[in-house]
């Protein structure tokens, strides 16, 4: 069994799925991944759709050198403007999240309750090509691949605070304000 990055909370109430040496680029995959952070099952599946069909934008915060700006992004949240619509990570990132999902299912989990809990992308060890230059030369032409994992967890229900059966003390000031407004007090 493959050892994940963070241990899961409850076993019983998540799933997950990764990708090992995946042959997209890890830059654009780890601003996809991160732009997917933290969010509803059904939203990202309905995100990375909207993305791959130019409605929607990733912004790019960290790996941001020479990417150009969009309008797009301001809808995103990003101040800088910077986004790109990176098809073939999304498709990657999609296909991903399809699986955790089928995961879930067999699992006998709520999908409609799950969200993204841990999404994390690392580099994987280049494959080297060559490119032949002038004069001779050959250099390096490297591929830069990436692992994915991710883990969908099961929202939990709201649990509903307890009412204070005793009655709170009120300090001098909030009684007086309450007792100007025309509230009667229990003290009367």
């Amino acid at each position: 069994m493959v050892k994940y990055a963070r241990e899961l909370d409850s076993n019983t109430k998540s799933c997950k799925a990764r990708g090992s040496d995946l042959r997209v680029h890890f830059k654009n995959t780890r601003e996809s991944a991160m732009a997917l952070r933290k969010m509803e099952l059904g939203k990202a599946k309905k995100y990375l759709e909207d993305v791959l069909a130019h409605r929607r934008i990733i912004p790019f915060r960290r790996f941001c050198g020479g990417v150009g700006r969009s309008a797009q992004t301001k809808n995103e949240g990003l101040s800088n403007g910077q986004g790109r619509w990176p098809a073939k990570s999304c498709e990657f990132l999609l296909g991903l999240l399809k699986n955790a999902e089928s995961n879930a299912e067999v699992k006998g989990l709520d999908t409609d309750a799950l969200y993204i809990s841990h999404i994390q992308v690392n580099q994987a060890q280049k494959q080297r090509r060559r490119t032949y230059r002038a004069h001779g030369r050959i250099n390096p032409f490297m591929s830069s691949p990436c692992h994915i994992e991710l883990v969908l967890t099961e929202k939990n229900s709201d649990v509903k605070n307890e009412t204070d059966p005793k009655e709170r003390k009120l300090s001098k000031v909030q009684a007086a304000k309450k007792l100007r407004s025309g509230s009667k007090s229990k003290s009367t």
